[in-house]
Parts: structure tokens; C-alpha cells; sequence
């Protein structure tokens, strides 16, 4: 069963509908910009969609070198958390460079067998982000008027 949204959500008219959300952004931006109450409106996406966007192949090659970039930041910040408790400057610095590369190791191994782990399953990195075709600007009903007003001002300015 769909979960409904609060009726105070549902029941706010649309000000201004616009393609990106930068846009709906930037009109929130300008009605702040001149004083008007923001606090009294939302920003909705509306026909959500996931994009996945193939960045490129995984191979086993890849997947070390990232496994060895993370693991190199993560030695690096274990190496510094220890350098607290060190005596002398070259002590700091044995232990940030072992770290750095104790982590790149271990984390180009670990991201090496990761990958060969799944055995072809998913050869190929990617990234996702929910998208939506339109994003529309509500306000609540007593300030309504005075936002479409105002973002009508912007629109005949910029149009």
C-alpha cells in the first residue's frame, strides 16, 4: 500500500513548474533574495526515474586501482590518527607513509578479489541519480498568490 504524504503537502497550489531543478532552485533563490517567506514552501520532483549512466568497463585491473586509491585514503587517515600518539617528527612520518601503502595494499587485494568474486556478473562501473521530468514550486495557500507574483516578475525580466 502507498504511503500518502502529509495533507498540508497535498493541498499547497503549484507557484511555478519548471524542467530542472536548478531552475526551481533559482526561483526559490530570487523570492528569498526578496524577502518573501521561504519556510512556507517546498520543491517537488514529480515522474521520478532512476538514470544509471555507464561510466565504463570494470576489470579486474580497474577494480585494484580503485580498491588501492580507497584503501590508500583510509591508510593515510589511520596513519595520521596514530601520529597523535608518536614521539618525534619521523616517527609522524613513517607512519602516514605505512599506512598510505599498508592501505593501498590491502585495498588493492581486497578490490581485486571483490571483483573477481562476482565472476562477470558486472563488468562495468556506473552511477545513478533519480531524476525527475518536471520540478514544481508550491507554497501554502496564504502566501500563494504573492509567490506567483513575484516569480511572474522574475519571468517576464529574464523572458
Amino acid at each position: 500500500m502507498a504511503q500518502q504524504p502529509p495533507s498540508e503537502m497535498v493541498d499547497r497550489p503549484v507557484v511555478g513548474s519548471f524542467p530542472t531543478y536548478a531552475g526551481a532552485q533559482r526561483a526559490v533563490d530570487f523570492l528569498s533574495d526578496n524577502k518573501f517567506p521561504v519556510e512556507h514552501m517546498a520543491i517537488i520532483g514529480s515522474d521520478l526515474r532512476m538514470v544509471e549512466t555507464v561510466l565504463g568497463r570494470m576489470t579486474r585491473g580497474r577494480a585494484a586501482l580503485a580498491g588501492a586509491g580507497t584503501g590508500a585514503w583510509f591508510g593515510l587517515l589511520v596513519g595520521l590518527l596514530l601520529s597523535v600518539f608518536a614521539a618525534g617528527a619521523n616517527n609522524v612520518i613513517v607512519l602516514l607513509v605505512s599506512g598510505l601503502v599498508y592501505g593501498a595494499v590491502f585495498g588493492a587485494i581486497f578490490g581485486f578479489v571483490g571483483h573477481a568474486m562476482t565472476r562477470g556478473q558486472r563488468d562495468f562501473s556506473s552511477r545513478s541519480q533519480i531524476v525527475a521530468a518536471r520540478y514544481d514550486v508550491v507554497a501554502d495557500a496564504e502566501v500563494a498568490d504573492e509567490a506567483k507574483n513575484m516569480l511572474a516578475r522574475i519571468a517576464m525580466r529574464e523572458g
